[in-house]
């Protein structure tokens, strides 16, 4: 049991659930033929990194360059920086370099490749680049028949910068919720990168990294011929988000938040809770399938889900959970404690600096985290 004198809220983390899914990636990655180079986006801790290492990871992919210095003191140097570089931050890559990081950043950008050269003619550092590819999410990219493709290679290509190759993801497969329409966006992700891959070698360079990746895509690819690596990170945890585009149940989401009920407005017919806006995030990225499920779906102490009980609307330090009845309040005392499955993962873990692990029902340890760029 959950011990009855915590300090709310707590970030909860199930091992068994972590492990289970941690399990499924390697697997899908190693049916698929392909490196796992898990995001630690989602996780954000050398203790999580040590597990997906162990379970047969190779690399790790982070979203900051603190994230990328704080696994480096941890032991991990196989490091892609996932971010459009921009040039103020290449005298912090090279630092990293220098304390041992084999570190890859990315951009889609010809001005920014020109001064990722001078800066590694200027210096003798060998920045390794890849090329970030617009697969269709439309959010950052380079399309894969842009002439400036080909361009940007040269430029590196010509510098004491090093081409690494290409890297996209395919955010537009949280737009669909079926798998059929997954496994589409999976195969045009492998179809756009390939194809950059494959001018690119046309022009006469070597591609070393042809790197794809994203939880549904990852997980629901049919084939990725081609492709070197994959990336993925909130599979590790899953979250209502991806429950509700059917990428995982329920019962494998990993990661809740341990709350107190502190009020009982009877009048408004609500329970509040001291999880409110920051400590689970206001991100509604599962409204478009499953609105009703708001700002978190409602489980009881042990994480069993209490059907049709949500946290409808956040303030700052207050969830409010619109109760069914009024036998709700008998049951959720002022004092007790529920559980709340977060909506995005990633962005819930954000407010905490560690984890509660728990094992078998209670919590054995704490794994901290790394915030902040």
């Amino acid at each position: 049991m959950i011990s009855s004198d915590l300090n709310t809220p707590v970030l909860l983390l199930d091992k068994e659930k972590l492990m289970v899914n941690i399990h499924r990636m390697q697997s899908s990655a190693d049916r698929l033929g392909v490196a796992l180079r898990p995001h630690l986006k989602t996780l954000k801790s050398a203790d999580a990194a040590r597990v997906l290492v162990q379970s047969g990871a190779r690399g790790i992919t982070v979203s900051t360059l603190r994230e990328a210095g704080y696994f480096l003191e941890h032991g991990f140097s196989d490091i892609t920086y996932a971010i459009s570089i921009v040039p103020s931050r290449l005298p912090e890559v090279a630092r990293l370099m220098s304390l041992g990081a084999d570190l890859k950043i990315m951009t889609d950008n010809m001005e920014v490749a020109r001064v990722i050269a001078s800066y590694a003619n200027s210096s003798g550092i060998p920045y390794r680049v890849l090329i970030e590819i617009d697969c269709g999410d439309q959010r950052g990219g380079i399309k894969s028949d842009n002439e400036a493709l080909i361009s940007i290679v040269e430029c590196i290509d010509a510098s004491c910068a090093i081409f690494e190759g290409v890297l996209t993801h395919a955010g537009h497969a949280y737009d669909v919720n079926s798998i059929f329409a997954i496994e589409a966006v999976a195969k045009q992700e492998r179809d756009v990168a390939v194809h950059a891959a494959t001018r690119i070698r046309n022009a006469g360079y070597d591609v070393p990294t042809i790197s794809v990746g994203s939880t549904p895509t990852g997980l629901f690819a049919r084939d990725l011929t081609g492709v070197s690596e994959l990336r993925a990170g909130v599979y590790t945890v899953f979250d209502m988000d991806q429950q509700s585009r059917g990428v995982c149940v329920v019962e494998d989401i990993a990661l809740s938040v341990l709350s107190s009920v502190i009020g009982h407005n009877k009048a408004a017919g609500k329970i509040l809770l001291d999880a409110g806006g920051l400590a689970l995030s206001k991100d509604r990225g599962a409204d478009k399938f499953r609105p009703e499920v708001g700002y978190g779906q409602v489980c009881d102490v042990d994480g069993q889900v209490i059907t049709d009980l949500y946290v409808k609307s956040v303030s700052q330090e207050h969830g409010h959970v619109p109760v069914r009845n009024a036998d709700d309040f008998k049951k959720f005392p002022i004092g007790s404690y529920l559980r709340i499955l977060p909506i995005h993962a990633c962005m819930t873990a954000a407010a905490y600096d560690r984890f509660a692990l728990v094992e078998k029902g209670v919590i054995t340890t704490h794994w901290d985290r790394v915030n902040g760029w």
